[in-house]
């Protein structure tokens, strides 16, 4: 598969550290970029044990992101799991020619990330913790 963008190498070698990580305690949080001169996807910031409302205040107003969330899901029956997230948050207020470079990479990101649950999200309230469970417990 092609794409309008590549993914640098070093961002892949990070996720799968970043996979295979044990964090301390809560979710985690790899938030991606494009560089639109290399059109490149690279690393922006990481974050550990943060919370998904500190992680909507560390985010762009007017710019996409990828994050790869590894979201600390806590079970009826009192279980935890960390399942690995791919969010795109692609705010309203974003552009339509850089919503368009994100949009078209997304796939290929995806991919190459080897991530299977995908969100969308164009507005930050949407991110909470009540949709997210919503959306990963049966």
């Amino acid at each position: 598969m092609t794409s309008t963008c590549e993914v640098d190498p070093q961002v892949l070698e990070k996720l799968r550290k970043f996979r295979f990580s044990k964090s301390s305690k809560g979710s985690a949080a790899f938030v991606l970029k494009i560089d639109r001169e290399k059109l490149l996807v690279m690393e922006d910031e990481q974050y550990d044990n943060i919370s998904l409302e500190e992680l909507i205040e560390e985010l762009p107003e007017n710019s996409p992101r990828y994050i790869v969330l590894s979201y600390e899901l806590l079970h009826d029956d009192g279980r935890k799991s960390y399942p690995l997230i791919l969010i795109y948050y692609s705010p309203v207020t974003t552009n339509p020619e850089t919503n368009m470079l994100y949009a078209s990479a997304k796939t290929y990101f995806q991919q190459k990330a080897d991530l299977n649950k995908v969100f969308d999200i164009r507005d930050t309230e949407t991110l909470t913790d009540e949709w997210l469970k919503s959306k990963l417990l049966p």
